[in-house]
Parts: C-alpha cells; sequence; structure tokens
C-alpha cells in the first residue's frame, strides 16, 4: 500500500487568516468571529485515481483576552471515491499485497461519501506581540476529535494532536510569517501513520484598509510509510466589507506529487 498526504494546511491557514488577519486590519477588540468556509481539491495524490474533495467547515473563534485564541473547526467532507482518508491518499489496489502495511478501509475506492468530519479545537497564545523592534511570537496547540466515520474514508478513526510556532512581522502595509509545527498522529490498525513536521512561509501586502493579499509556501515531512513530503503554493486575496465581515478568496497549487493538482475555497467570516 502506497499512501500519499494533502494536509489540511490550506484550510487551517485560511482559518487562521480568518481569525488574524481582519483583527491586524480592523480593530483588536472584537474579541468573537464566525466563519463558512467552502473549499474544492483535485489531485492524484501519486496514484492512478483522481479525488475530488469538498471542505466546507464552520468555524468559531473567541478571543478571551488579547493574547489569548481559542478556536473551534467543525467540517462537512465530500469525496467522489475513498482513496483520500482524512488527507492522506491510499492506493487499495496494492493493499492486499502489502504485508507491511495495514489493511485498507472497507469503504469503496469509486464510492462517494459524505458527512461530518474531524472536529479541531485549537488555541493560541501570542507570547511576544508585534512591536517596532520586535516580530510577534504565536504558539499555537490542536487536538483533533475523531469525528468522521472511517468506514466512509472521511477519517482515520484516530485522535491527532499538535503544536506550532509562528514569527509574523508588519512592515508598513507589509507581511511576512513563517511557522514550523509537529504534528502526533494516532496509532490506526488500518494505516501505518508517523507523526510529521509541517512548516509554511508567506508574505503579504495590504493593498488599502479593505484589502488584503498574501502568497504561502507551505509542506510537511511524509506523514506514513511508503508516502512523500507535500508542497503547496497558495495565493490569498481578503476584502474586508464591513468592519465586522471579511471574505477570503484562495487558489492552490501542488508542487509535489502527494499534493493535490489544484485547488480553490472561499470563507466568509463575521467578527462581533
Amino acid at each position: 500500500m502506497r499512501y500519499a498526504f494533502r494536509i489540511r494546511a490550506a484550510f487551517l491557514l485560511a482559518l487562521t487568516l480568518t481569525i488574524v488577519v481582519p483583527s491586524a486590519v480592523q480593530a483588536k477588540e472584537i474579541p468573537y468571529t464566525i466563519g463558512q468556509g467552502l473549499e474544492f481539491f483535485s489531485g492524484k495524490y501519486g496514484t492512478s485515481a483522481r479525488t475530488d474533495t469538498i471542505y466546507a467547515p464552520f468555524a468559531v473563534s473567541v478571543n478571551p483576552t488579547e493574547r489569548l485564541n481559542l478556536s473551534l473547526e467543525i467540517p462537512f467532507i465530500y469525496q467522489n471515491n475513498g482513496n483520500i482518508v482524512s488527507g492522506i491518499s491510499i492506493n487499495k489496489s496494492q493493499a492486499a499485497t502489502t504485508t507491511s502495511a495495514a489493511t485498507s478501509s472497507s469503504a469503496s475506492t469509486d464510492q462517494e461519501e459524505h458527512g461530518l468530519g474531524d472536529i479541531i479545537l485549537r488555541a493560541g497564545y501570542t507570547l511576544v506581540p508585534d512591536t517596532d523592534s520586535t516580530p510577534q511570537v504565536h504558539p499555537t496547540a490542536f487536538i483533533k476529535f475523531p469525528t468522521a466515520d472511517k468506514n466512509k474514508s472521511l477519517g482515520t478513526g484516530e485522535y491527532d494532536g499538535g503544536v506550532a510556532v509562528e514569527i509574523s512581522k508588519w512592515f508598513g502595509k507589509w507581511y511576512s510569517s513563517v511557522e514550523a509545527g509537529y504534528t502526533v498522529q494516532g496509532r490506526s490498525s488500518q494505516f501505518a501513520l508517523r507523526n510529521y513536521l509541517t512548516y509554511n512561509a508567506g508574505i503579504g501586502y495590504r493593498i488599502n484598509n479593505d484589502i488584503f493579499s498574501s502568497f504561502l509556501i507551505s509542506g510537511t515531512s511524509p506523514p506514513g510509510d511508503g508516502t512523500g513530503s507535500v508542497l503547496e503554493a497558495q495565493l490569498k486575496m481578503q476584502y474586508q466589507l464591513t468592519q465586522h465581515a471579511a471574505l477570503i478568496g484562495s487558489v492552490v497549487k501542488g508542487i509535489s506529487t502527494y499534493s493535490p493538482d489544484y485547488g480553490a475555497g472561499l470563507v466568509m467570516c463575521y467578527s462581533f
């Protein structure tokens, strides 16, 4: 069995920007944000079959203090086949002949599936704020609850968790950020999962008070036996509709074999 990975970094970054960027562009005293996203990804992920995935998350974020942020992500997933399992692409045609790999999922590879995805709870804290002399240092931690149906290839049925640290800085209208993280995956009898590193680096430019654009490169180390690393490029545009509402659009292009060939997303968020 071969594994290929399409991480959620594109969505997770969209969620992060949904929470963080509007606060940077607008007043920081707004403590609550809700968002609805819709993202589409398509690729072969190192297999012979193309997989189309729709990821539609609903997110709620709260800032109990100026530095502390808590968020909850509740996604809905649609897939046109069973090759993708919670971000891992599975070549099930090879599963029966590979003794070192785990058994394949019970879901059919050519069957459309949809349902609730894995719910993610995230907490972040700004250790060092962005000032004239220092960049912002913002560590985060998350836990993924196995709420997705693994029999429908919508999840692994395991708990995951991880930590990451982002360093970012505004230079007038320009914005730059780098982030590195580590994810611990649950131990599954079906999938030969590994813990893996994540990383991303990006630049952004505030065109005016209402429009913010950014470009991001993101990737991971191999998250499973027999898979490769992920590398993606993403272009994002945010439009501040009102003081409280923002619209974020993005396009994604995979660079490595184990990334989606292409993708696009739209997030609508409201702060109050």
